[in-house]
């Protein structure tokens, strides 16, 4: 395990997160859809020239994986994990319950063995407007979510997650605000953490939607080290007030309230090994331009 420089030691001791630990820096894509499905190599092209090493998937936007696979060559990008659905709550797509045998296919050809779950189960009695929009739903959702969802997450969890190791893939879960509201004295988040096997469940710690809920995001770290082996690397702007709902106000790296020298270290040593960057909309300008802010601020982060 690598030892990481005290904030109290000499400052010349100090050196930037990135080089201390020698891993790539990575990128999460759902920002960036729609310019990725209106032309995927370019947008590829431009990620990788900013410096980024390997990317994160949301979806493979109506292309095959071969096609997603050839324009990550060109681009000199790897793939570090897919994120897949468990349902398909907005209409058709490739998700965890009805086509995990389609994802794990589409991973072992986009070379990653990393699935990750990035969002809860909608309720079964979710009552939505039928002309809500897709962020209205989840917002909806989020505010329903009640133990028994939770315990029902967990038994997914540990059943797809036996499935993909079975076949040399690992299952993570990716968090929100939502999982952060008090359930029955505990938290959605710690009962996904209790009731999960380590042996076959890891977790992807979004640092910004912990933060939007008002976590311990270093204490939940501590108390749970060996589960996050991922992270969303992101800031949320002070005036971001905690709630459990999806709200946010974004913010580029160290212009928020997120104190990353102390976070990244401590996620290194509870065993992250992977960093994406991801900043949530809106943007001002191009959004490729803040994520290449983003990259040289986490590249200047020293530990």
């Amino acid at each position: 395990m690598m030892a990481m420089t005290t904030a109290n030691q000499a400052g010349a001791c100090r050196k930037p997160f990135v080089e201390a630990t020698g891993l790539p820096i990575g990128m999460q894509l759902f920002p960036l859809m729609a310019q990725l499905r209106d032309d995927l190599a370019r947008t590829l092209g431009r990620i990788g020239a900013i410096g980024y090493e390997m990317v994160e998937t949301a979806g493979l936007l109506g292309y095959d994986a071969h096609e997603f696979r050839a324009a990550l060559d060109a681009a000199g990008l790897t793939c570090g994990g897919m994120h897949v659905q468990a349902q398909s709550p907005f209409g058709p797509g490739q998700n965890l319950t009805d086509d995990i045998d389609a994802v794990i296919a589409d991973a072992r050809v986009l070379g990653t063995r990393q699935i990750v779950m990035p969002l809860f189960f909608f309720p079964d009695n979710l009552c939505a407007p039928a002309d809500a929009t897709p962020g209205e739903k989840i917002r909806l959702a989020a505010a329903a979510l009640g133990p028994s969802d939770y315990r029902r997450m967990a038994d997914f969890l540990n059943a797809k997650g036996r499935y993909l190791s079975e076949r040399d893939m690992r299952l993570s879960y990716h968090n929100h605000n939502a999982e952060f509201a008090p359930q029955d004295g505990s938290t959605g988040m710690e009962m996904l953490l209790e009731l999960t096997d380590p042996d076959h469940v890891d977790f992807e710690l979004d640092i910004g939607w912990a933060a939007a809920a008002g976590a311990d995001i270093p204490s939940l770290l501590e108390a749970h080290e060996g589960r996050f082996t991922q992270m969303h690397v992101k800031d949320i702007a002070p005036t971001t007030r905690s709630n459990y709902v999806f709200c946010q106000d974004p913010a580029r790296i160290g212009h928020g309230v997120i104190n990353f020298a102390r976070v990244l270290p401590l996620a290194y040593q509870a065993g992250v090994r992977s960093y994406y960057i991801e900043q949530e909309a809106p943007f001002t300008g191009d959004p490729i331009d803040s994520f290449e802010a983003n990259y040289h601020a986490l590249t200047a982060i020293t530990v």
